[in-house]
């Protein structure tokens, strides 16, 4: 290491550094990125191709070229910077690492901050991040709010979290709902590292001394996977229960999954993989149904073929705990009596410790 390149952390040291930058191009960033780094890339996403073409014919050519451009991105990311103070010491990072990151390190060290590198990189971070996720989750006691589908148990994990609990939202994480109808308009999933930094950020900034209070989960939520260091935690923890009348149910799910209501083409299509266990009869009365604005009728009959069957089996077989759980039972679909419950589940949880 030449003594004026810049000192190297690792990741188990990224607590200390709250300053983040990452310098790679926005593609790479948009996949996956240190929590609370911004994206100054010293190489675009087109410039980083070209550089990477002309690299397989002429490495030397192609490291001119790259210089040339990194220098002058260089450039405009100090200016951003120019307001920082002398003692100002950002962490900065790279795919591995190396040159893109070493470069703006070095000029900012060359000014008189104290920018350090990330050792390894992003690289060394992902891998951390899939160590931890094995490790970390054992260090905290769970509390599984379960339920059937459009009890609320999401309405419930918010109010918790409103209420200064410590609340784990895996499917705000994942941006999505977890069931057949669970994606969420306009938000499309995180990509699977995207969503294990996050995880990872939001267990760390609990404290193990709290319960942490978690909806019940499947491995997968839509396409991600929920890491099974938490999973085997979670389905060996105490569960509290939402109990809310049918009707209500029926009426909390018209009220969250309007969307696919307003777009019968699309929920035709989400229904679709259920024919090989419900048959294509009883789908074509339910596109019937819901043409006929009869939504009633067809949420009703969504639950009691499909969602309630398939949660009790599922609930029971993974969570032996939902035999002695909690019941709450909110009195109403409105956010005060979730926020009612959530203290009354608080105070019985908490209050014991």
């Amino acid at each position: 290491m030449h003594p004026r390149d810049p000192r190297r952390v690792p990741p188990a040291e990224l607590p200390h550094y709250p300053g983040r930058i990452d310098v790679r191009t926005p593609a790479e960033f948009a996949e996956d990125h240190v929590p609370g780094a911004i994206n100054c890339p010293v190489l675009g996403n087109d410039e980083r191709a070209e550089v990477g073409t002309l690299h397989a014919s002429s490495p030397f050519e192609a490291r001119k070229l790259g210089a040339a451009l990194i220098s002058r991105n260089i450039a405009g990311i100090v200016e951003r910077f120019r307001g920082q103070p002398r003692e100002w010491a950002p962490l900065i990072y790279c795919w591995r690492g190396g040159q893109r990151s070493r470069a703006l390190a070095h000029v900012m060290n060359e000014i008189g901050w104290h920018a350090v590198q990330l050792e390894g990189g992003y690289r060394a971070y992902r891998r951390h991040v899939i160590a931890e996720l094995a490790r970390v989750p054992a260090m905290f006691e769970y509390r599984v709010i379960c339920g059937l589908t459009g009890s609320g148990k999401s309405r419930l994990v918010d109010a918790l979290a409103a209420e200064g609990a410590q609340a784990l939202d895996l499917e705000g994480l994942a941006k999505h709902r977890g069931s057949l109808l669970g994606d969420l308009p306009g938000s499309p999933q995180p990509s699977q590292k995207r969503f294990d930094s996050l995880l990872l950020d939001a267990l760390l900034r609990f404290d193990p001394a709290r319960p942490v209070y978690v909806e019940s989960e499947s491995k997968r939520i839509g396409r991600l996977q929920v890491p099974d260091a938490l999973l085997e935690r979670m389905r060996a923890a105490e569960c509290a229960r939402v109990e809310l009348p049918r009707e209500a149910r029926i009426a909390l799910l018209e009220d969250e999954y309007r969307h696919f209501l307003a777009d019968i083409a699309l929920l035709r299509l989400r229904l679709d993989p259920l024919a090989p266990m419900l048959g294509r009869e009883l789908l074509a009365r339910w596109a019937a149904l819901a043409e006929a604005g009869d939504f009633d009728t067809l949420v009703g009959e969504l639950l009691d073929r499909h969602y309630d069957p398939m949660y009790e089996r599922s609930i029971r077989g993974n969570f032996p705990a939902i035999e002695r759980a909690i019941p709450v039972a909110p009195r109403g679909t409105d956010p005060e009596a979730y926020r009612a419950v959530a203290l009354r589940l608080i105070a019985d949880v908490e209050g014991k410790r």
